[in-house]
């Protein structure tokens, strides 16, 4: 088994008044060669934008691009003709392929909104672009991880160009639970959205990730009530 140990304070940071984000691997500003990447996962960025505020449009290409928003609402608006709103509850992934140019402002004038994006190389490049966004709130199970991503577009949640399959899990304190890897060359990130969280024996707290390969089941115990994404993706990239 390998492990590699991201702790929430070792994150890089940028704070731009109106936004204020961590970056577990690196991204813009933030530069460090151990981390980069786990395997096809890309970026990981855990984002504060106030109220009213956001990014203009902007490109993309050759990305898959999954958006998790975790308090308030987010609007994008790309060139797809795509005009929507993300909310609390919801998981959007946009495949920018050949090339997408998109916004997103927090859709609140007085209310912050945080969120997840997250970034893993395609398996195919140069796709047609696509969007799509699903409500999480029937699929939801308390105290199991439920799959809200996978490569199959007849499977729960939305799907993605790559063999990956992401998880979301809300736990009571002392629940324990397994979680087994669709692929023996793939690797797990997890990431703990709140709580306490002991995973293969290691202890990890709010916005602590962890990534682990060479191993073909997570042995899960929330130490405190919880909220885990796993990451599921390949180790090698295309």
């Amino acid at each position: 088994m390998k492990t590699i140990l991201h702790k929430a304070e070792s994150r890089g940071h940028a704070d731009h008044g109106w936004l204020k984000t961590h970056h577990t691997f690196s991204f813009a500003n933030y530069y460090d060669p151990e981390r980069v990447h786990f395997g096809t996962l890309r970026v990981l960025n855990d984002d504060y934008i106030a109220g009213g505020k956001g990014f203009g449009m902007h490109p993309h290409d050759n990305m898959e691009i999954i958006t998790i928003p975790l308090e308030g609402d987010l609007r994008h608006q790309d060139n797809m003709g795509n005009h929507e709103v993300i909310r609390e509850g919801d998981v959007q992934v946009m495949s920018a392929g050949s090339g997408v140019y998109h916004s997103e402002f927090n859709n609140n004038p007085d209310k912050a909104v945080k969120l997840l994006q997250i970034w893993v190389f395609p398996n195919k490049k140069n796709v047609h672009p696509r969007y799509d966004q699903i409500s999480i709130r029937d699929i939801f199970i308390k105290n199991e991880f439920y799959q809200v991503l996978s490569p199959n577009p007849d499977d729960q949640g939305v799907w993605i160009y790559q063999d990956a399959w992401f998880s979301l899990g809300t736990f009571d304190s002392g629940l324990q639970t397994n979680y087994r890897f669709h692929s023996p060359t793939n690797g797990v990130y997890a990431f703990v959205i709140s709580g306490e969280v002991n995973i293969n024996g290691q202890v990890l707290s709010e916005r602590d990730g962890l990534g682990i390969n060479e191993v073909q089941e997570l042995e899960f115990t929330s130490i405190k009530d919880s909220r885990v994404l796993l990451m599921e993706a390949p180790m090698q990239l295309s």
